[in-house]
């Protein structure tokens, strides 16, 4: 799906939303300095993983601010062991790649072989910043359009605390 058939599939379902298009934006200080000021909401950072053989996938939605413990984080949602998916798995789960990765890439996953996970953290704020499938752009949501998006798709998340690396 591209960045416009998505925006077409939310509107379609009366999700509300409103797009800010930028530069192109890899990390998060990067949206800091480049994404407009219009675009209000939460920056949320979105890790891909994947547990040590591969077999089971997630899509972990947490605040930029923090630097994340996979270690612990692993035994909270059931997995053996985490790391980072590669850009194939990413691409082949996710339909993105690194720098777009975000949680309307759900979107892309009908199967439902990612399982999402939105740290507690940030699970009700007022508004979400979104990339739109590419990180040349910034869709700033309302807390109920999240929740419409993610019942459209029909990826109900798990909610917990994750925490956050020492150091």
């Amino acid at each position: 799906m591209t960045d416009a058939e998505l925006c077409a599939f939310l509107d379609d379902r009366g999700i509300a939303y409103r797009r800010v298009d930028h530069p192109a934006v890899f990390t998060c200080d990067e949206a800091d300095r480049l994404v407009p000021a219009e675009a209000v909401g939460v920056q949320t950072k979105n890790l891909f993983l994947r547990d040590k053989k591969g077999r089971r996938h997630w899509l972990v939605v947490t605040t930029c601010a923090k630097p994340v413990d996979l270690k612990a984080l692993a035994p909270l949602i059931g997995a053996d062991n985490l790391s980072l998916g590669s850009p194939d798995r990413l691409a082949r789960h996710l339909g993105v790649t690194p720098g777009a990765v975000t949680l309307l890439a759900l979107v892309n996953d009908p199967s439902h072989a990612v399982s999402l996970v939105i740290d507690r953290e940030i699970w009700e704020v007022d508004h979400w910043r979104c990339h739109p499938l590419v990180n040349t752009a910034t869709l700033s949501m309302p807390w109920a359009s999240v929740q419409a998006f993610l019942a459209a798709v029909g990826h109900p998340p798990e909610t917990v605390v994750v925490p956050a690396r020492a150091g």
